[in-house]
């Protein structure tokens, strides 16, 4: 197939800018950049100049925050994922988007191909595609790091300086490490983070105070939830992206979301990584206290059930696969009465849940008194209960003997 127009997802970095020029040489076509603004923390405005002075023409600039919180990360969260046991999936839930409008823009341009700046070592390469071949099975993908010979950074700088592309400072030699951000998360990774005895200086963290140096004073929070996803916080209503955006000053403040990890790659490999994802942790812990109050009991632990497989889907980048939409409904499905407040106490990277209530509450104090109550519970009940759920035990214990 020849190749006259491609979609390059672009950062305006130096990685990206080579990867304009490559394609431009390798292809012979036309370049269209598209740069999604996510919550990067970022200007994304120098992306726009350096794609014209690279002489793009279609440039795409884009503030997708608001669709990313509201329709991939509160989703994601309604289902409690957590990777291995650990990880928020902040890299994992912003690439089905980016590649989901790639996509779309491809359809808008008539390009016949996309491409991204994914290694051919990590995930984000399945996660990116996975996501292209989903929407449209006949686009055709290209991917620069796993055809070009430029092996290494220093091939990379001497490419770029070949060809008048701009080189950052810190950029001429190895980076101390790499990073990628959004409104849920930012992640430290390679270099000098590779060896998993070493400690993480405090340079590598840029979103969190360490809970050591963390305020000596407790921040008291109230967050209000309307079918599972936050809506107000201390009483003011938020969209979607500004909740994530006030729960992230105010975690950081706190020290509040950290993590030193080695996660297990899809591609096979162990890889170290530095999460820092404030107000995500703050939503995750405080929504687990509203559902506590509003789940029933096999309900809530059919989700515990289901949450790897479904964490491990978004982490492999199958978020437009059928299992995890049929995952999706059945978790929304479970969150119909996930509603009221939770207040929490937070302290030096501590998150201490200090009270939840609801209109929707499972929980009957009547019930489960020590008092006197008035519902009628018969504890003599219980006696009958425990012998039924004994009868495989005893009798296992007659055979024995």
């Amino acid at each position: 197939m020849q190749i006259k127009k491609v979609v390059l997802a672009y950062s305006g970095g130096l990685d990206t800018s080579v990867i304009l020029k490559w394609l431009k040489e390798k292809y012979n076509c036309e370049v269209i950049t598209f740069t999604a603004d996510i919550g990067q923390g970022e200007e994304v405005e120098p992306a726009r100049q350096n794609a014209k002075q690279h002489g793009v023409k279609h440039i795409f600039i884009e503030n997708l925050k608001e669709d990313f919180v509201k329709n991939y990360v509160f989703p994601m969260f309604r289902a409690n994922a957590l990777y291995e046991g650990v990880y928020l999936l902040g890299t994992s839930i912003a690439r089905p988007l980016i590649a989901k409008r790639q996509i779309e823009i491809a359809k808008e341009v008539n390009a016949e191909a996309v491409s991204h700046g994914a290694t051919g070592k990590g995930n984000d390469q399945v996660r990116f595609e996975l996501a292209y071949l989903s929407l449209n099975p006949n686009i055709k993908i290209i991917a620069p790091w796993r055809e070009w010979d430029l092996s290494s950074r220093s091939k990379l700088i001497e490419y770029a300086e070949q060809n008048q592309i701009v080189v950052p400072k810190d950029k001429r030699g190895e980076a101390p490490f790499s990073t990628d951000a959004n409104l849920l998360h930012i992640s430290a990774e390679g270099k000098i983070l590779e060896d998993p005895w070493v400690e993480p200086s405090e340079l590598v963290f840029s979103r969190t105070k360490s809970p050591i140096d963390a305020k000596d004073e407790v921040s008291e929070i109230q967050l209000r939830f309307d079918k599972g996803d936050p809506v107000e916080l201390n009483g003011k209503r938020l969209s979607p992206a500004e909740m994530l955006h006030q729960l992230n000053i105010i975690g950081g403040e706190n020290g509040i979301g950290r993590i030193d990890i080695v996660e297990n790659r899809f591609v096979g490999m162990k890889s170290r990584g530095i999460y820092e994802t404030p107000g995500g942790t703050i939503l995750f812990n405080m929504r687990k206290a509203i559902e506590s109050i509003t789940l029933d009991k096999g309900a809530s632990h059919l989700k515990d059930e289901l949450m790897p497989k479904y964490a491990e889907l978004i982490y492999n980048g199958f978020w437009f696969s059928p299992e995890r939409q049929m995952l999706q409904k059945a978790i929304d499905e479970s969150q119909k009465n996930v509603n009221g407040v939770v207040r929490a106490k937070l302290y030096k990277g501590n998150i201490i849940i200090t009270g939840r209530k609801s209109p929707d509450s499972l929980y009957d104090e009547d019930l489960v008194t020590f008092e006197e109550g008035s519902f009628n519970y018969n504890h003599h009940d219980a006696e009958g209960f425990i012998k039924l759920n004994a009868l495989r035990l005893m009798m296992k214990n007659i055979k024995q003997k």
